[in-house]
């Protein structure tokens, strides 16, 4: 018993001194979302989707410019032929053996379907513009989640050093205990009953230790940086109290990246249409080219013939009647059109409703953090009262650690209450597109 005791109180100990006394990375917020955003996964993987896409939006992909081939085939035969002239002379050879060869450049150019390329081209655009979208919507989300996890350690923080100093007030009533039963003046059972709570409070302080470290960890691989990375938060969590309703529905409507790609996928919708219906359109191409010509034959009027020179075209179709297909692609576009725009309406109340329940919770999460510190102040005072009493032997032990537990009750829930607080400003800034650092 004696050893465990001294173990843990050892253990707690270096809690007490480690965390924070120690040469530490000081990382400041600003500098852990630097951090996410130049090494974040998920945030390179949607930089390199942006850069696809930018290459993506091309005339050539369009298929606006004309396209050049050269060209080459060769054909050689060996046959038994027989050949009956006009004259009735019959000329006969085995073996007889025939080659053609021919290559040259040839140009194949769409110039008419439709429009179908340039809404192709504007497509391609839109896509970009949505990946665009995506990619702040990767940003915003991993900010949220660095400040969130953050502000999460700095609360963290305050409750370790809360059970640090119930930890060091419980020594002083150990302390205390010890030496009032060596001079007579307390029972066994208080020295026992004081010495379980010591153990308790370090119990205590080792497992939010715990959770600290862990939570140190989470944060480390949102920056994707070397998971062990040992560093220190700031001590203080500091509340925006002056977010106003009218103004996050405004941001959301404009900036909110979801939104911005709803309405971009309608876009898209409509493109695609354009694109179905030039179908009923004529699609007209021309085509050219300079071909050089060789044949040879062993039998015939002509045994090597050679020739070169232009050729030049113009092909032209049009859709007559294809299976009623073209109405019924016409019809699934426009619906693909309608759930866009029903896709956006949803959406817009979806956030519409977030934002009135966030923003709920933020005013209630304000009060609290006002009433939870006017309680903690309170506790802190009861506290400090029944420590100079119980030095002075007029306070009953179940009553000094009474005061000690509605300390540390206060002390969690006014942290706790600033901690849901800055949350629920988190959320109302990021569905609102402007999450600030501060």
């Amino acid at each position: 018993m004696k050893f465990k005791l001294f173990y843990l109180t050892l253990t707690a100990a270096h809690l007490i001194f480690t965390p924070d006394a120690l040469a530490q990375e000081r990382l400041s917020l600003e500098e852990a979302v630097q951090i996410a955003l130049e090494n974040n996964y998920d945030i390179k993987l949607s930089n390199n989707t942006v850069e696809i896409s930018r290459s993506d939006i091309s005339r050539g992909i369009s298929a606006m410019y004309p396209v050049v081939t050269g060209n080459f085939s060769t054909n050689n035969t060996v046959s038994n032929t027989k050949q009956t002239l006009s004259s009735g002379q019959v000329q006969e050879r085995d073996g007889a053996k025939n080659s053609n060869t021919s290559y040259g450049p040839v140009l194949n150019w769409r110039v008419f379907d439709g429009f179908e390329m340039f809404a192709r081209y504007d497509q391609l655009k839109e896509f970009h513009k949505l990946e665009q979208s995506n990619l702040k919507l990767t940003v915003q989300s991993t900010v949220a989640q660095v400040v969130t996890s953050y502000y999460d350690l700095v609360q963290q923080r305050q409750q370790l050093q809360a059970l640090r100093t119930a930890l060091d007030i419980s020594r002083i009533r150990l302390r205390n205990s010890q030496s009032r039963y060596q001079i007579g003046k307390a029972a066994k059972l208080e020295v026992l009953a004081a010495t379980v709570d010591l153990n308790t409070d370090t119990t205590n302080l080792l497992r939010q230790a715990d959770v600290y470290r862990n939570t140190k960890t989470l944060l480390n691989e949102l920056l994707a940086r070397e998971l062990n990375t040992d560093f220190t938060v700031a001590d203080t969590i500091i509340i925006q109290r002056d977010l106003s309703l009218a103004q996050i529905q405004e941001a959301a409507s404009t900036d909110n990246p979801e939104l911005q790609g709803a309405l971009i996928s309608q876009r898209i919708a409509e493109l695609n249409l354009r694109q179905v219906k030039a179908n009923r359109y004529p699609d007209i191409s021309l085509t050219s080219g300079y071909n050089f010509n060789r044949s040879t034959s062993e039998l015939g009027f002509a045994q090597q013939s050679q020739g070169r020179g232009l050729n030049y075209g113009l092909t032209a179709s049009i859709n007559i009647f294809s299976g009623f297909l073209q109405k019924k692609n016409e019809r699934i576009a426009d619906l693909q059109i309608d759930n866009s725009k029903l896709t956006y309406q949803k959406l817009t109340q979806s956030i519409n409703s977030q934002i009135a329940t966030l923003y709920q919770n933020y005013q209630t999460n304000i009060e609290l953090v006002k009433l939870e510190q006017q309680n903690l102040s309170v506790a802190q005072q009861n506290l400090d009262i029944t420590l100079e009493k119980f030095r002075l032997g007029s306070v009953a032990p179940l009553e000094f650690r009474e005061a000690q537990r509605n300390y540390i009750d206060a002390n969690a829930r006014f942290t706790n209450a600033q901690f849901q607080a800055k949350l629920a400003e988190i959320n109302l800034q990021q569905i609102a597109g402007s999450l600030s650092l501060k």
